[in-house]
């Protein structure tokens, strides 16, 4: 005989886990089952090993936009929120310094006016010369020579803050905090893969290999495999997923102090090469991530090829989506470097040269590529605007049932996303969610007060705009004998400056 719920999870990993601490904390549902693939929660891109274990906020993460970087931001302090209440500093979350990093004089002043843009979002972030850069993180400064590197270069960053998240230990924490919400049931069946699941008159029944449940609403946190499940039901068949595979290299010693991020070319949907203390590797310094796509669901488990073509949906609306990302000479030698760095012998000499921009001294002995580090993250292509789609991806039917897709920042925004399924959820079963409780516990109502020198602050912009006028005035002395100008990105500090069509991400 199956069993009855009123609310069924698929997925173990840090969003459904998200998602059972909410419900059953600030709800009066009473019956939630969690079903989950494999042996343990969070063995999938919720591992330490499979992310960067980072929170972003989007202060270092320069691709995102100052709109974007406000909901981010809001989503994150839920995260650390409930790391705090629970106590979890420096067993769940941990603190380093961070910054992104601008290399030569278009991405100073790229980064210079980002900055202006964001120190009112974000008051706590610094700017670092090269001077000081020398004191917090000195090989980013230095070559293997021992000399100062040649470019300009600044870190716009913060110190004193929570950045890095065991999202696996927060998943196991978010569920067990579940289970000891009152009044409620949540049960966990780990090794329990869904092989099908049946709307009926009265909600959905949930076939595994050896159980039957039922439930009243379903959501489906299952990563790549959540569009695989909504398309067997005849759901999302405008969408098909990408995997997109992340591999990373370790250093055989601590290198970086904290987290250190490169200026994002906005073209590509994948993270740039940044490097990052490893809170499972005692500090080592992880580098990456590459991206490389793979024809499977799942990173480091057998099977999923069949499920990736299921998935894919391939046809010619694929394969139009395909050639005009592959016609822009951005994205295609990207594709290609990437693919190179999955090649053993050469893989780390190339990796070296990439991740010289950040540490100028670094050897390829002292790197090696991380066995069993990465993940895959579900790119979604949108079949019917013929693109790939940016950011997270989810399918409510208004019929009961979710289907989740979540690449990164999906952890960051673990919190936030399961909000928005409660507030489906508990309209769909006319049951009540407790907002105000919600907000006083998880939502970061007002900014901290910075401790930051605003004016010395300005001191340090206006310093490095000096030394980038100097740079510029050494090599272009003929500009004003009638040469054409330089386009602004040779040439930052022209008098187009201020206009942003010239610099915007």
């Amino acid at each position: 005989m199956s069993k009855k719920y009123e609310v069924v999870i698929v997925g173990a990993g840090i969003s459904g886990a998200a998602l059972a601490y909410e419900l059953a904390r600030y709800t009066d549902i009473k019956s939630i089952c969690i079903l989950e693939k494999y042996e343990g929660v969070g063995t999938l891109n919720t591992l330490g090993k499979a992310n960067s274990q980072t929170i972003h906020f989007g202060d270092i993460e320069t691709n995102y936009t100052l709109a974007k970087a406000s909901i981010t931001k809001q989503t994150a302090k839920m995260v650390e929120k409930y790391c705090l209440q629970y106590n979890l500093e420096n067993e769940v979350i941990f603190s380093h310094q961070k910054m992104a990093l601008g290399v030569g004089d278009k991405e100073v002043e790229f980064m210079l006016e980002r900055y202006e843009e964001f120190k009112e979002l974000f008051p706590n972030l610094q700017v670092w010369d090269k001077e000081h850069l020398k004191t917090i993180e000195p090989r980013l400064v230095f070559d293997e020579n021992g000399d100062e590197r040649p470019e300009t270069i600044v870190g716009v960053g913060s110190q004193g803050e929570w950045t890095t998240v065991d999202y696996k230990k927060l998943a196991d924490h978010m569920i067990e905090n579940a289970k000891k919400q009152d009044d409620t049931t949540v049960d966990l069946f780990l090794n329990s893969q869904v092989t099908d699941i049946e709307k009926v008159e009265n909600g959905f029944v949930i076939k595994t290999k050896d159980k039957t449940i039922e439930a009243d609403f379903v959501v489906v946190n299952a990563g790549a495999h959540s569009l695989y499940l909504a398309h067997q039901m005849g759901y999302g068949h405008e969408y098909s997923c990408l995997p997109v595979a992340g591999s990373f290299y370790m250093t055989n010693q601590k290198i970086l102090n904290g987290k250190v991020y490169m200026v994002q070319n906005p073209k590509l949907p994948f993270a740039a090469l940044h490097g990052d203390p490893d809170i499972l590797e005692n500090g080592l310094t992880r580098f990456g991530p590459t991206a490389l796509v793979l024809p499977k669901l799942e990173r480091f488990k057998s099977g999923t090829y069949k499920d990736f073509w299921t998935t894919l949906r391939f046809d010619k609306k694929i394969v139009k989506i395909f050639i005009d990302l592959l016609k822009d000479s951005d994205i295609r030698n990207y594709i290609f470097r990437n693919f190179l760095f999955e090649i053993p012998f050469i893989n780390k000499k190339l990796f070296v040269r990439d991740a010289k921009k950040i540490i100028p001294a670094l050897r390829a002995d002292e790197i090696e590529y991380a066995q069993g580090f990465g993940g895959v993250r579900p790119q979604v292509l949108n079949k019917k605007e013929e693109k790939l789609m940016l950011g997270e991806a989810s399918i409510n039917t208004g019929e009961g049932i979710v289907f989740n897709m979540t690449p990164s920042p999906g952890a960051t925004s673990c919190l936030g996303n399961a909000k928005r399924d409660v507030i489906n959820v508990t309209k769909y079963l006319n049951k009540n969610f407790d907002i105000k409780k919600f907000e006083d516990e998880l939502v970061e109502e007002n900014i901290s007060q910075s401790a930051i020198d605003a004016n010395e602050q300005k001191q340090y912009v206006s310093k490095i705009r000096e030394e980038i006028k100097a740079h510029e005035e050494e090599y272009y002395q003929n500009i004003n004998d009638g040469q054409e100008l330089p386009s602004y990105w040779n040439k930052p500090y022209s008098p187009w400056r201020n206009k942003r069509d010239h610099w915007a991400f």
